[in-house]
């Protein structure tokens, strides 16, 4: 059954978290103020699956289950699927800025190609539990919150050496019926108003850290389960042109013994197939965040090329302003292009799920992750520094100075002043104000760091091809068969070669990365 944005609404009335938003209790998170716009963000993609016009890009059939689900927990089957997930992520996040319910898609995806190799590998049965479980959420059209960013505690130490057990949520104790988890996640977007959390493994564990190989449901308001959230963009604030109307809370989730029955745990232990799940949910949310960062981008061109426009400027006749607009077009439809390319490439493998084409995904969530402070400087130079100085929301009101305003902060003359000022003014809420900078922190850090995102595009990139390229163009080697050809130094086999000492202040780390990467 496929919910409204008021029947997800009133559906949160049904639970009772424990949640904590500016160290107030928050008794009903579907009517808090303070979490209005991330609950109206996620409404947008309950509205947008059930217009008739938009059903081909919003919903999708489950191949599964063979029903007709919500696009944004569908598990994609083929490159077509891939390509309508991310036009759909575009389209609820050009409207949303950030709509969430997407992370459940890649999640349940990442975790579908996880369980298919730990069945085969430990005799289990998490994949019939995992799609069960899969299965109901899409029948009901739930929220989840994905758990899986842990506290982390010293980045230096590994989950088993933490002075604070709890700074990853692990397995405390494993029960007949079930297991107890503790630990806390420090980073779940949405975590109030999601209906369930998912848990997951966020990094690769050795056999010492199984305890913290888990993966699991859990009703968002468990026993031992408390959220200590941040406010949902800017709720009641004038001058928030866009997110007193759309944003996103993000929470700290803490589980202090909370018991998860068997049905529940899609993993337990297994290291090496949990270190599989954060890498394959990594690629696709990484090719999902392509699409909800040109979402955003849309709505950076849309209202730079208005403010233009309220300037009295014209891209046609101004070719600086033109020029600009021009390169944060080419920004935004850059990387994604490499998300249509990932999809347009993505290959299905033996679990059923399509995986997108992983260099194409990374390279276009690195160009988004580190060209979103240039969309902002765009953003600033076709728009004037009016967004940043212009007087507050107060002082259009104000008897003593509005009729001043009025007059001399017009840009042209058919554009009345006030029309201006809410241009400007939803640019500053994107580009200037403190929801800009949560928007640019996720954009760089969300689905890792730029160098996690580097290293994939290493070790997934073709690179001795394009040597072998090389090297038979320049008849390197060659015998005179031409049957065999040598390898540049350092990649002549599996092993690789013994790499020279290094140079008297050089270091050798660098060249000894490459050789281990090529192993």
């Amino acid at each position: 059954m496929l919910m409204s944005a008021a029947d997800y609404r009133e559906s949160l009335r049904s639970y009772r978290p424990l949640v904590f938003v500016n160290g107030q209790r928050v008794e009903s998170v579907a009517d808090e103020a303070l979490l209005k716009p991330g609950v109206a963000a996620i409404g947008v993609t309950y509205d947008m699956a059930l217009v008739p016009e938009l059903a081909a890009t919003m919903t999708a059939r489950q191949a599964t289950s063979g029903k007709t689900v919500n696009r944004m927990l569908h598990v994609d089957a083929d490159s077509g699927d891939l390509l309508r997930k991310l036009e759909a992520v575009r389209l609820v996040c050009k409207v949303s800025g950030c709509a969430q319910r997407y992370l459940a898609h890649d999640a349940f995806s990442g975790i579908l190609q996880a369980v298919h190799a730990a069945d085969a590998s430990h005799d289990t049965d998490y994949r019939d539990r995992f799609l069960a479980w899969m299965h109901d959420v899409q029948d009901r059209d739930l929220t989840i919150g994905i758990a899986m960013t842990d506290a982390k505690g010293d980045r230096s130490k590994r989950p088993s050496q933490q002075a604070n057990r709890d700074a990853y949520v692990h397995i405390k104790e494993r029960r007949a019926d079930g297991i107890v988890i503790s630990g806390t996640k420090a980073i779940v977007t949405g975590a109030p108003y999601c209906h369930e959390l998912l848990v997951m493994p966020c990094r690769s564990h050795a056999p010492e850290d199984a305890d913290c190989a888990v993966c699991c449901a859990v009703p968002v308001d468990a026993e031992g389960v408390t959220i200590v959230a941040r406010k949902a963009g800017r709720p009641g604030e004038e001058a928030a042109k866009f997110s007193a109307k759309y944003g996103q809370t993000t929470g700290s989730v803490l589980f202090e013994d909370v018991f998860v029955p068997w049905e529940r745990v899609f993993m337990a232990g297994e290291t090496e197939e949990a270190g599989m799940l954060t890498t394959s949910y990594a690629t696709h949310h990484r090719h999902t965040c392509i699409g909800a960062r040109a979402g955003f981008g849309d709505l950076l061109i849309g209202s730079g090329a208005m403010m233009v426009e309220a300037n009295g400027l014209d891209a046609e006749r101004h070719g600086h302003i033109r020029d600009e607009l021009v390169e944060l077009i080419k920004i935004v439809e850059g990387f994604y292009a490499c998300g249509v390319a990932a999809s347009v490439y993505g290959m299905k493998d033996q679990s059923g799920v399509a995986m997108p084409d992983p260099v194409f995904a990374n390279i276009g969530k690195l160009l988004l992750a580190t060209q979103i402070y240039d969309m902002h400087r765009l953003a600033h130079t076709v728009s004037g520094g009016l967004i940043a100085t212009l007087p507050g929301p107060a002082d259009d009101h104000n008897p003593e100075t509005a009729a001043s305003l009025s007059a001399v902060l017009a840009g042209r003359v058919d554009i009345p002043y006030e029309k201006r000022m809410e241009v400007a003014r939803f640019v500053e809420d994107l580009t200037v104000s403190d929801q800009a900078g949560w928007y640019s922190v996720i954009s760089l850090h969300g689905g890792g760091s730029p160098e996690a995102m580097k290293r994939e595009i290493w070790r997934n990139y073709p690179v001795m091809d394009r040597v072998e390229l090389v090297e038979s163009l320049l008849g390197r080697g060659v015998l005179n068969d031409g049957a065999a050809k040598s390898r540049q130094p350092a990649r002549c086999c599996a092993t690789g070669c013994q790499v020279p000492p290094p140079l008297p202040g050089i270091d050798a780390q660098p060249t000894r990365r490459l050789t281990e990467a090529a192993e």
